[in-house]
């Protein structure tokens, strides 16, 4: 039975770390006037060229082990798939695609929700050189808007299209951009579509493709712009994933229970792809970090015992509650994890230490916090965390292999302690856009980085190997009316944190406004305890009250704050797969809203300060 293990938690500051078996910490630095250079010069394996050699070490090596394993629908238990199976499978689907015409660099469309015949039919199609192309799911959806899927066959060309439910994404297969594309399909076949049955029975072929070959497009997020396809050869994937096995002396395969999307880079190639690497198993997790699906998230968790969980800060934030409520689940989720970690967004630190408080009541040791950073563009792993750590808001520093250069971005000075420009290099770095070249460009410097439009600092600014801090994305930031420069990302977090569970996440607004307001979303479950709205209210108001003591100056400041009904709405893509809030897209859709949070004579909803 479920019993609340919070009475009495304290920080556990002094706790041990348990083992995360890392390998030492590793860094080169040099100084270029204001700009710093970081590069890790721990070897690693560059044996592993293309992203199906794993597949076929594994089949040998451990067949019997499971790679995957899914919930089977409207039943208890879980269908799997080993080693030696996967390689079996795919080799047919590779002979199956090839029969329909695909070659290299043909794409393959691909709308499903994460799945084993989705991960089948990706690790076929790009055995073959012919580039696997997930979008979103939200794309193709009943009830979704079709232009975005409409833009992301105009720029990805697909050669064939593959569903995992031709029902749920029927209005979508019908649509005239499809027209005439070979459909495959693993469930509800329309006529004329190819049942993905009927492809496992093809004669098998084995893999062609080549390292520079391309073996993924995946899109941008579309926050600054239409999104772009980016270009991720074999080698790109297969390097990334051994520079992130370089970063621990660990030869024991992983154990996930994950659910990032395989449409976007963390979930495709620093999860899935990473455990295909190093020989681990997969749960694929349906929940999503949303109140209405986590709960499929915490049944997952209470039968499988993990080495390493990664969640975006919005599962984490719901999560740590779950934890705090039920010893039970919380014993099953510390029993054998040994890396905890956050991706997709920066995570208040009130929630880390919430988890941490869990794991030592419940195993006496807290377990190392990593986050890892980087973007489509660079693996995605450019840096990760790599050293026993408990503290939020850290990217960490360099992967094996790569290098960083800190610049000072435009109109800000940079230099020891300053804002730094984030840009990288290495071999897990894209090699650009398809068919974009204007945009590739644009990508690089003029020493070949790559540009990620975020900002860091120093943790320590006497000493680069504590690490790199997040301090937002530039493409975020806005200026006040008086002109003083606002960095939203680090707001955001520093005011959620401030707010300490209330809310699940912010809306940073005040472009062109005489102050910053807020509209935050409120965490259902933890104002559930404190009673009526008025009480929820009163401890919004109480803790930016106090958050704003510490601010610095009108930049750091919440002049104005206003509770939304409901949920970021991810239908519209506000709220990405990877569960964080697109900051321009959200205050676009809220005109009325936001016209109500600076109204001259604001009703009595809105919290002033």
């Amino acid at each position: 039975m479920a019993r609340d293990i919070t009475d009495g938690m304290s920080a556990p500051d002094t706790a041990p770390f348990r083992d995360a078996r890392y390998a030492p910490r590793a860094l080169e630095v040099e100084k270029r006037g204001e700009t710093l250079i970081l590069r890790n010069p721990t070897p690693y394996s560059d044996a592993v060229r293309t992203t199906t050699e794993p597949l076929a070490r594994w089949a040998a090596e451990a067949p019997d082990r499971v790679w995957l394993a899914e919930r089977i629908p409207g039943a208890e238990g879980w269908r799997t798939i080993t080693y030696a199976e996967a390689k079996a499978r795919i080799e047919a689907l590779t002979g199956g695609l090839a029969a329909l015409g695909l070659g290299s660099g043909q794409p393959l469309l691909i709308l499903a929700r994460n799945g084993i015949d989705h991960a089948l039919i990706a690790y076929a199609a790009m055995s073959l050189g012919a580039p696997a192309a997930p979008v979103s799911p939200q794309y193709g959806l009943k009830g979704a808007d079709l232009t975005r899927l409409a833009h992301a066959v105009e720029r990805l060309k697909p050669a064939a299209v593959y569903a995992d439910d031709a029902e749920a994404f029927g209005e979508a297969l019908a649509a005239p951009f499809l027209a005439g594309l070979p459909t495959i399909v693993s469930r509800d076949a329309r006529p004329g579509d190819i049942a993905f049955a009927d492809l496992l029975n093809s004669a098998p072929r084995g893999p062609v493709a080549e390292p520079d070959d391309i073996a993924k497009l995946l899109l941008t997020s579309g926050s600054t712009g239409k999104p772009k396809a980016v270009v991720c050869t074999h080698a790109n994937i297969a390097l990334n994933a051994a520079q992130i096995e370089a970063c621990y002396t660990d030869p024991e395969p992983p154990v996930l229970v994950n659910s990032a999307p395989w449409s976007h880079s963390l979930g495709a190639n620093a999860i899935l792809h990473m455990v295909l690497h190093r020989g681990g198993t997969l749960y694929i997790d349906a929940g999503q970090p949303v109140s209405a699906r986590f709960e499929e998230t915490v049944r997952n968790l209470r039968e499988v015992a993990t080495t390493y969980h990664n969640m975006v800060p919005a599962g984490w934030a719901m999560l740590v509650g779950e934890l705090e409520r039920d010893e039970t689940l919380a014993a099953k989720f510390f029993e054998k994890v040994r890396v905890l970690q956050y991706g997709g967004a920066s995570m208040a630190q009130s929630i880390l230490d919430r988890v941490q408080a869990v794991a030592v009541k419940t195993v006496g040791e807290r377990i190392t916090f990593a986050a890892g950073y980087g973007a489509t563009e660079t693996g995605p792993t450019a840096c990760n965390i790599h050293w026993l750590n408990a503290r939020s808001g850290m990217v960490g520093l360099p992967t094996p292999g790569t290098t960083v250069k800190l610049a000072p971005p435009d109109g800000v000075t940079g230099g020891e302690g300053g804002k730094f420009e984030i840009r990288v290099k290495g071999p897990q770095v894209s090699p650009g856009y398809l068919d974009q070249p204007e945009a590739t460009e644009q990508a690089f410097d003029e020493d070949g980085f790559y540009r990620l439009g975020d900002a860091a600092r120093l943790a320590d600014p006497q000493d680069p190997s504590a690490g790199l801090v997040f301090d937002g994305r530039l493409v975020e930031n806005f200026k006040l009316a008086s002109g003083a420069f606002v960095a939203a990302g680090a707001l955001r977090v520093a005011a959620v944190s401030a707010l300490g569970g209330l809310v699940s996440d912010a809306i940073v607004c005040g472009e062109g406004r005489e102050g910053i307001g807020l509209m935050l979303f409120l965490d259902a479950k933890t104002c559930e305890r404190l009673g009526d709205d008025a009480a929820v209210r009163a401890a919004i108001a109480e803790r930016l009250a106090a958050y704003n003591q510490q601010a610095k100056g009108g930049t750091g400041r919440i002049a104005r704050a206003l509770v939304l009904d409901g949920a970021p709405n991810a239908a519209s893509g506000e709220l990405t797969d990877k569960g964080y809030i697109n900051q321009a897209l959200a205050r676009e859709r809220r005109p009325t809203e936001l016209e109500r949070l600076f109204a001259e004579a604001p009703d009595d909803g809105v919290m002033r300060f």
